[in-house]
């Protein structure tokens, strides 16, 4: 097959301990999954009703490179995530059913254009121009689920310039991983080179340029970027 234009790039991850490649298809996000960053935010969560949105799988930063300060804010945020990559997909899984799904793990950054997210908000507009624009996922090297998976004790964390800024337990979401490929199945078909970044704790604060992350989630992935 030929096509009038030249085809896009597929955008990928790294895998430890391999030289293949994850290639993504899209980018799902779940929002409020943690009850002390809601809180943070003064949003309330409805625990029946897990509220999602997308990237764009071309805004993934991977292996490292350096994340450029996005046009049009003042605000950015940093969100720590841990991020679950998909092998296989479906409609309706079972939530018994949703870890045979997972290739693998990762970690990531939610990175939010706060100022316009607070806009949209105040207008009752979506969020997407604050949430899915260029360079606004880097994320690490996935970690095969055969290799090992986290538990409700793995620690998520991020530091910058070496301080630390975000910091909890996997235990304390809302919507375990299972729950979260559950409730998204129901509304989309899942497919293999999904990516689900699945929330972020209390700490979000601005990223400056110049910044350093650190973001690790321990025993399973880490990565270090700079904001430009």
């Amino acid at each position: 097959m030929t096509y009038i234009i030249d085809v896009p790039a597929t955008p990928s991850l790294p895998v430890t301990g391999s030289e293949q490649r994850f290639p993504i298809r899209r980018v799902f996000c779940i929002g409020r999954n943690y009850a002390d960053h809601a809180k943070e935010m003064g949003a309330t969560v409805d625990k029946g009703t897990p509220m999602f949105f997308c990237k764009p799988a071309d805004a993934v930063v991977s292996d490292g490179a350096d994340v450029p300060y996005p046009t049009a804010t003042d605000d950015l945020h940093h969100e720590v995530e841990m991020v679950v990559a998909l092998a296989r997909g479906g409609s309706n899984i079972a939530a018994e059913h949703a870890a045979e799904l997972i290739f693998g793990y990762g970690v990531g950054l939610d990175l939010t254009r706060r100022d316009l997210q607070a806009q949209a908000k105040a207008k009752g507009h979506p969020w997407d121009i604050a949430k899915g624009f260029d360079h606004s996922a880097p994320v690490s090297a996935l970690h095969p689920a055969s290799a090992g998976a986290p538990s409700a004790e793995t620690i998520l964390r991020l530091s910058v310039n070496g301080q630390p800024r975000q910091h909890t337990k996997l235990g304390e979401m809302i919507h375990d991983v299972n729950a979260i490929i559950t409730h998204l199945s129901t509304l989309f078909e899942l497919k293999a080179g999904d990516l689900i970044f699945t929330g972020t704790p209390a700490g979000v604060a601005a990223l400056q340029r110049g910044d350093r992350f650190h973001a690790e989630l321990v025993g399973i992935a880490e990565f270090e970027g700079r904001i430009v």
